[in-house]
């Protein structure tokens, strides 16, 4: 067991009433969501250069928690919620000796999918999260100029009482035009300060 906390981003998205669905059309939704998101990452590692598991520590299925557009081909599917928050979590080993997390970072971005009238395929983005996007976008100037070409935009500061009482602040987040936004390559540094 390892105590020492890992600062990370975590991206929730929950599949709007998935335990409705019958177990046949969980299996359909969340095996073509699964095979959508591998193809969409493998694509981001190869442009970016960076292995797998940098990218990404982990996945933990929660059951309805994992959007494209495949309302006509699975007329039931609702849509999806989408929660980004920069928190700290742990990595255990479970019961199966499998790799997991558990954490204060995770507990907090499952909140902002609480968010009532969230609408459906929302990204909402916490105010520390999105600070840190503010940071980065600031030494990548590329990254920064590829999210005005698709048309990036974000809300006023949402501000709400979560279902312990704790106000939490975060942003609607969306850009008018879709795109892959792969992470920058290992090679790149960020730009040197002018003097």
């Amino acid at each position: 067991m390892n105590k020492r906390a890992i600062d990370t981003d975590i991206v929730l998205i929950d599949i709007i009433d998935f335990s409705r669905l019958s177990m046949d059309e969980q299996l359909e939704i969340i095996s073509y969501l699964s095979l959508t998101y591998k193809k969409m990452i493998e694509k981001m590692v190869k442009i970016s250069g960076i292995p797998m598991e940098k990218m990404l520590q982990g996945i933990i299925p929660t059951g309805d928690g994992f959007y494209d557009f495949i309302a006509k081909e699975y007329p039931y599917f609702k849509g999806i919620r989408v929660a980004v928050h920069t928190g700290k979590v742990h990595r255990f080993e479970d019961i199966l000796g499998h790799e997991n997390f558990v954490g204060d970072g995770l507990n907090e971005c499952s909140r902002y999918i609480e968010i009532k009238n969230l609408i459906i395929s929302t990204v909402i983005i916490s105010d520390r999260a999105y600070e840190i996007l503010q940071e980065f976008l600031h030494l990548h100037n590329d990254f920064r100029k590829l999210l005005e070409t698709c048309e990036f935009r974000h809300s006023s500061l949402h501000t709400f009482q979560d279902k312990h009482n704790i106000t939490r602040n975060g942003y609607l987040i969306w850009m008018r035009k879709g795109a892959i936004i792969p992470p920058p390559q290992i090679n790149l540094a960020p730009p040197a300060k002018k003097r």
